[in-house]
């Protein structure tokens, strides 16, 4: 699970951890694994495991071929400590949220330095974060490829929320 996070905001996992406003931890609980403080942590032991729901907020699932898939409601957390971003043109954000990829017609700004198969988290133009993909081309060849090329693949967009709203815990 660290490793998926690492490739989104490199060694800005410790600032998840000690927080200013208190410690956090991460917990699994049926396949899945929270985020939350250790307040809420000690609340939640009064709660039998079998009668517990959820708690904090869901990072993402463990497949059951045990490989970590990090979830929407990781953005928020995600977003402010991401190492590379990639800003997408207004006529593409509507694509993207619709869950396609984000080809070189439709990016606006990428980071420098993004090495392809980085993980990203992808912006609107006015700085809003609309989900994460993984940067299928590096920043010099995004300046090179033809406008149908794509250049991030869609992992993640809040458009989830709505889609797939009846399996999201």
């Amino acid at each position: 699970m660290f490793e998926k996070l690492s490739k989104y905001i490199g060694e800005n996992i410790k600032l998840l951890v000690d927080r200013p406003d208190g410690t956090y931890c991460f917990r699994l609980h049926n396949d899945r694994v929270y985020y939350m403080s250790e307040k809420i942590l000690k609340l939640a032991t009064n709660f039998s495991r079998d009668k517990l729901v959820s708690v904090g907020t869901c990072f993402g699932k463990f497949t059951k071929t045990s490989k970590f898939r990090l979830h929407i409601t990781a953005l928020d957390f995600l977003a402010p400590y991401a190492k590379f971003k990639v800003w997408v043109k207004p006529g593409a954000e509507q694509s993207f949220l619709y869950g396609n990829h984000v080809l070189k017609s439709g990016l606006g700004r990428i980071t420098e330095n993004t090495v392809q198969y980085q993980g990203v988290v992808v912006y609107s133009m006015a700085d809003v974060p609309l989900g994460f993909g993984v940067a299928a081309k590096s920043t010099q060849e995004c300046r090179r490829v033809d406008p149908m090329s794509i250049v991030v693949f869609h992992q993640a967009d809040v458009g989830e929320f709505i889609r797939n709203e009846d399996t999201l815990t």
